[in-house]
């Protein structure tokens, strides 16, 4: 009697030649679990300022409506973060691709996005390592589909190494279980995680989510963060902040098809607020909201067909994004343990006086790495 051969062996077989458009994924959670915490997260107290009923991050891009809406948003040339992003990350990479081209790493991209950008990243380091394994990692299956289809189909990224992984991994336990099966698959082989589009931003607490994405990284791995900088911290600055986001309709109707995608409530964008302050004297936060400024109380039934009354003044935090001063990305790199190899930075150059906000592209090593001489942290620290 021959011995069986695995699923996964015969699916790569039976798939080879298939140009149907199948999608192979690995999921990692039970998504009725996701709904439920989706529920819970709406049902808060009442709340003037956005800190109660939200939207938390990974939600805002669960599901095929606000994938929709977020693959619209992204093709909007006022959604300037977005436009700039795209266009300056080729040009930055460029600049730290010499620290890992020949390092032979495997990609972990935490947060697909367009995947526009793994497709840079991934064209340069199969030319060192053909073999790499390409896993991108997302709360949002649809997302994850989305995002592997440009470099797949426009770098020809052979499919037979991609792993999509469906996974919220700003939870600790989620990303001890990723890192085990990580490491049984690639072994001591170092990876390249990534977290870029300003994602780090979006989390309300982005020093947990940092430190839980760092406690996994073994001393061969790396990590290329990017986020979205401002050189003044002042009231003014932050409300022009809240104004970039607010002038983009596209952008609206991302941060609002969560909601409309999973509640009954009928949303009018002129109840939408998008709140500029400074936070912890060293970066700008902006909170989007949907505000109760109708005058009357509102009922709203939620995924598990139950109400919540909205009285007037009540919010929904929609959707939390900032911008980083030099400051904070210091604070949080080393509360983390990381250690700068590589820094780029660049500034809008859209208006014809100088703007305060730009992006960052980090190449950061955990410090068991010993590789970086903290004089090259102090001068990237010190720009």
């Amino acid at each position: 009697m021959t011995e069986p051969v695995p699923v996964i062996r015969k699916l790569e077989h039976a798939l080879a030649d298939d140009d149907f458009a199948w999608s192979l994924m690995l999921v990692g959670e039970d998504q009725a679990d996701k709904l439920a915490t989706l529920t819970a997260d709406l049902r808060g107290p009442f709340s003037a300022t956005g800190d109660s009923k939200r939207i938390t991050s990974g939600f805002s891009y669960w599901g095929i409506a606000p994938t929709i809406a977020w693959a619209n948003a992204t093709n909007d040339p006022f959604y300037l973060v977005m436009k700039a992003g795209t266009e300056s990350f080729l040009r930055h990479w460029r600049k730290l691709r010499p620290h890992v081209d020949n390092g032979g790493f495997h990609l972990v991209s935490l947060g697909v996005g367009t995947g526009v950008k793994d497709r840079t990243i991934l064209s340069d380091l199969r030319r060192h390592n053909r073999h790499m394994y390409y896993i991108p990692v997302d709360m949002s299956s649809e997302m994850l589909r989305m995002g592997t289809l440009e470099p797949v189909r426009g770098a020809r990224f052979p499919v037979s190494q991609v792993l999509p992984v469906q996974l919220d991994f700003s939870i600790d336990d989620n990303m001890d279980e990723l890192a085990q099966m990580l490491a049984r698959l690639v072994g001591d082989e170092p990876i390249l995680f990534t977290l870029t589009g300003n994602t780090l931003a979006n989390f309300e607490s982005d020093d947990e989510l940092l430190g839980t994405l760092t406690r996994v990284l073994r001393p061969q791995d790396r990590l290329l963060l990017e986020v979205a900088s401002t050189t003044r911290l002042d009231q003014e600055t932050a409300d022009a902040a809240a104004d970039e986001y607010h002038q983009t309709r596209a952008f609206a109707e991302f941060v609002t098809s969560a909601l409309r995608y999973n509640t009954d409530l009928k949303i009018s964008n002129d109840l939408v607020k998008f709140i500029g302050e400074v936070e912890d004297d060293d970066a700008l936060l902006v909170k989007i909201l949907w505000q109760n400024d109708t005058g009357e109380e509102i009922r709203m039934e939620l995924p598990d067909h139950t109400e919540v009354v909205l009285p007037v003044g009540d919010t929904i935090r929609l959707y939390t994004t900032r911008k980083y001063s030099t400051t904070r990305l210091k604070r949080l790199t080393e509360a983390c343990r990381l250690t700068p190899v590589e820094a780029i930075q660049s500034q809008f150059r859209y208006t014809r006086r100088p703007n305060p906000f730009g992006l960052e592209l980090l190449l950061l090593a955990p410090e068991a790495a010993g590789e970086t001489a903290n004089t090259l942290a102090d001068d990237i620290w010190a720009t």
